[in-house]
């Protein structure tokens, strides 16, 4: 199990406590756990309505790749601090991380 902390849109703090072992991403598992993340794309890096800010962790994180990249400068708020979450997968290297939900709810 992986715990982190969520900052919802409207600075409400829980921290959530995810299996590693199915090899989700940081996106399926806000969903499950009733997040508004919209994920129009289903996780195909496509439309940015997964993105997060990591208030901390962010080092601990993998590269972002070429389409992550692409479609975080699409987006007016993004900066060095921005995810996509359905880029990312529920391991060791979210353990004690920190991060905001962004965009509309």
């Amino acid at each position: 199990m992986v715990k982190f902390t969520v900052v919802d849109r409207d600075g409400s703090r829980q921290e959530l406590e995810a299996p590693d072992d199915m090899n989700l991403s940081l996106m399926e598992t806000l969903k499950a756990f009733e997040y508004n993340i919209l994920a129009t794309c289903g996780g195909m890096a496509l439309c940015a309505t997964c993105h997060v800010k990591f208030l901390e962790g962010l080092e601990k994180l993998p590269e972002r790749n070429d389409a992550e990249i692409e479609m975080l400068d699409t987006l007016f708020d993004a900066d060095d601090t921005s995810r996509l979450a359905c880029q990312l997968r529920v391991d060791d290297t979210l353990e004690n991380s920190v991060f905001q939900v962004c965009g509309e709810d």
